[in-house]
């Protein structure tokens, strides 16, 4: 085991920064190290993720403001980022950590300014296909760059020598699919579809499935099984319009088993968050995309973007995602079985399941003197190749 260490992770606001964040701690602390993390009021709402228990990684919350909102938003951000940034250095007085890693959002940003502060190393990793505003922000003084895609639109050139593809570390559990088969999948057997329609801006999907999968021959759609994950304000009318249309389906606010969920799907209809996509190219689940519009810098696009071309997905602009259009993309994907099968295994291609380890490995050589960054692997120099 390396020396033991005491490593700050900066992470908050949603699940997409949290849960790579707390995949980190998992495989530092397996190694030995002391870890704590700073977070907000929103990062702290997702009990389980860390272990907080005796000996585990303590929590601490900062200030971070949100530059939103005018004028006056943007002052009032100032002041929570400059006395969030004031805590931290204290904080990094007593705790003295070898290093500091952001994962995006703005609670990461006071914790990163007062690692500059003190000259301690510092790390950012982007979940996205596309460098997030902190990311952004601080990409020209932070040490290293951890990404998870090989095409990261909005990175400058100039920093692309620091930055190194490690993949978005995903849960245990999901991770262990990835050992298994892709579901056996007879032409006339059951077809297992799950929808994960619960976040905000999916209604959409609540919308539109099952009137698409209305459409579908009926020999097809008496084998569907659906599991379809819906927001609060949408799960009664999706259920009623299942059962009105005789599809078997199964309907909740919150899958707490999305993992063995997955493991049974033979096929996943979802947005195109980082790490929905993750877990996807991890199990090996084909999918079809409907990236969130709204999206800060279209980034659920970009995210996208190399599972299709790698054949393991089919995406829909919102714009054209209809019942007519869905139906129509599922015939071609569900009445082939062996070209879904062949669709798994170009979504498992795009996997990166060491994304924890290698992401430890880095941050672990941060504070080593004459680091050459050797872990991960190097970003291609230049423009993306699809810009």
């Amino acid at each position: 085991m390396s020396r033991q260490k005491h490593f700050v992770l900066a992470a908050g606001g949603t699940g997409g920064h949290m849960v790579p964040a707390a995949s980190l701690a998992g495989e530092l602390r397996k190694r030995g190290h002391h870890v704590s993390l700073i977070s907000d009021a929103r990062g702290v709402r997702f009990p389980g993720l860390f272990d907080n228990g005796p000996g585990g990684v303590q929590t601490h919350v900062l200030p971070a403001g949100r530059l939103a909102g005018g004028p006056i938003g943007w002052a009032k951000a100032a002041r929570a980022m400059v006395e969030g940034r004031a805590l931290a250095i204290e904080l990094y007085k007593h705790q003295r950590p070898a290093a500091v890693i952001g994962f995006g959002g703005y609670p990461a940003l006071p914790a990163l300014l007062a690692a500059f502060h003190h000259k301690i190393p510092t790390a950012v990793h982007e979940q996205n296909a596309v460098l997030g505003r902190v990311n952004r922000l601080v990409a020209g003084r932070v040490d290293a760059i951890a990404t998870s895609y090989a095409d990261v639109e909005r990175l400058k050139d100039k920093y692309r020598g620091k930055a190194r593809l490690v993949g978005n570390p995903v849960r245990e559990a999901v991770l262990a699919l990835r050992s298994q088969p892709y579901p056996l999948l007879e032409e006339d057997g059951i077809f297992r579809v799950l929808v994960t329609g619960g976040s905000q801006g999916a209604s959409v999907l609540s919308q539109i499935v099952p009137d698409g999968l209305s459409l579908l021959p009926v020999s097809f759609r008496r084998r569907l099984q659906v599991t379809h994950q819906a927001r609060i304000e949408d799960i009664d009318a999706a259920r009623a319009k299942y059962a009105e249309l005789s599809i078997a389906a199964e309907l909740a606010t919150y899958l707490p088993d999305m993992p063995e969920q997955l493991a049974w799907a033979h096929l996943v209809i979802a947005r195109a968050g980082a790490s929905t996509l993750a877990e996807l190219t991890c199990a090996g689940r084909p999918a079809i995309l409907v990236p969130l519009p709204g999206a800060t810098d279209d980034h659920q696009t970009a995210n996208a973007r190399e599972m299709t071309q790698a054949g393991g997905a089919r995406t829909i602009d919102q714009r054209a995602f209809t019942p007519v259009e869905l139906a129509k993309q599922m015939q071609r994907l569900g009445l082939d079985p062996l070209a879904l099968q062949n669709a798994a295994g170009r979504a498992r291609s795009c996997g990166r399941p060491d994304a924890a380890r290698d992401l430890a490995d880095l941050v672990e050589s941060l504070d080593q003197t004459n680091s050459a960054l050797p872990i991960g692997v190097p970003l291609p120099t230049g423009k993306p190749s699809f810009a």
